[in-house]
């Protein structure tokens, strides 16, 4: 059963269009923050700990994959950059209030692209309609 999800998984990031991936990569890191902070809540270090990694890791990866083409690359980055920061001294000072501030800018963001997918989406679907 595990392997069949790990093929789901696998081939839903494969086939997935490029706004679909970043939501993942958003959902991905919010999941992670939340287990970080249920571990520094709980006083379980050591989930918290390694989620916020995760957390971190994903952050490093979304600034990672930045197209600096467009000027709004460079704010986002220093968000990433921000992110970063609060994420680790979230988990050095077992502090859930930094990540619980992370956690929120994750969620409008990924918010704010799922509504920019929708309006791709419907901007296509409607060109579709014209030809």
């Amino acid at each position: 059963m595990n392997l069949a999800f790990q093929k789901y998984q696998q081939s839903s990031v494969q086939t997935a269009p490029p706004s679909q991936l970043l939501i993942m990569l958003y959902d991905g890191a919010i999941r992670f923050v939340k287990q970080g902070i249920t571990g520094i809540n709980n006083k379980d270090y050591a989930v918290a700990n390694t989620n916020l990694i995760k957390a971190q890791a994903v952050v490093n990866e979304l600034n990672a994959a930045l197209d600096h083409k467009y000027s709004i690359a460079d704010n986002l980055s220093k968000l990433y950059e921000y992110m970063s920061y609060k994420l680790i001294q979230a988990n050095i000072q077992k502090n859930s209030a930094f990540a619980e501030e992370i956690l929120d800018h994750l969620v409008e963001l990924r918010d704010t692209w799922k509504e920019c997918a929708k309006i791709v989406a419907a901007s296509e679907d409607q060109k579709e309609v014209i030809l």
